[in-house]
Order: structure tokens, then C-alpha cells, then sequence
């Protein structure tokens, strides 16, 4: 016999707009995101934390998609990018995504990218900002 998969307590009621309920209450969606736990959660950020480079980013979107449903997107801002803040880090809208983990995956990237500039300027070059440099 196997374990069933652990999915994430609920928020406190009124803490969050993640629709966990609702999403359980549908037949046919998608409940990969709810197998992010909080354990799994801290596991999560502490690995974006310490990314080693533009390649590991890469492997990390990959895998936040295929094995939870999350679109990351991160690109350059529309206007010049003078420090991390210039860098665009969006998550997709997905139900069941709580608010807290929406804030804390770009705020443990931005982390990742100060600790190791280089990554940073690698994103940059990949979209082709820094050809003249």
C-alpha cells in the first residue's frame, strides 16, 4: 500500500484568498500546488535561497512547473534596471497558491540574486540588455 500524499493545512480563515477549498470542491483541477506543504514550503525557499546559477534558476522554473503547477516568469523590467528590484519576478495565478508562498518564492529569488550577482547579470545578457556593455 502507499501513503497518501500530505497536502497543506488550511490558512487561518480570513488570512488568505488562496480558494484551497474551493479547489478541493472541484472534480477535474489541478491539486498539485496543495502538495506543497509548509515543510515543503521552507525546503522550497531555502533552495532559491541558494541558487548557483542562471542554469539552476532555469532547472528550478522547470520544476516549480512540473511538479506543482507554478508559472514563474522572470525577465528584466520595462524600464532600467539599476538594482534587483529592476528585475521582473512574477508568479502565474494559480488556485490554491496561498499569499504568503506568492510573496516569499520572488523574495527568496531576489535574495538568491543579491547573494550571487552574476546570475543576475546572466538573465540580463540572456535577454540581451548588457550586448553593449
Amino acid at each position: 500500500m502507499t501513503a497518501p500524499v500530505p497536502i497543506r493545512q488550511p490558512c487561518p480563515p480570513a488570512a488568505c484568498i488562496c480558494g484551497r477549498m474551493q479547489l478541493l470542491e472541484e472534480a477535474d483541477c489541478d491539486l498539485r500546488i496543495l502538495r506543497l506543504t509548509r515543510h515543503e514550503e521552507a525546503r522550497l525557499i531555502e533552495r532559491l535561497e541558494n541558487l548557483t546559477s542562471l542554469q539552476d534558476l532555469k532547472h528550478m522554473q522547470g520544476q516549480l512547473y512540473q511538479k506543482l503547477g507554478i508559472h514563474l516568469q522572470i525577465a528584466p523590467g520595462s524600464n532600467e534596471v539599476r538594482s534587483m528590484r529592476g528585475i521582473r519576478i512574477e508568479l502565474g495565478e494559480l488556485p490554491g497558491l496561498c499569499r504568503k508562498t506568492r510573496q516569499s518564492i520572488p523574495a527568496a529569488i531576489r535574495r538568491a540574486l543579491e547573494k550571487r550577482p552574476e546570475i543576475a547579470y546572466s538573465l540580463l545578457n540572456a535577454h540581451d540588455l548588457l550586448r553593449d556593455a
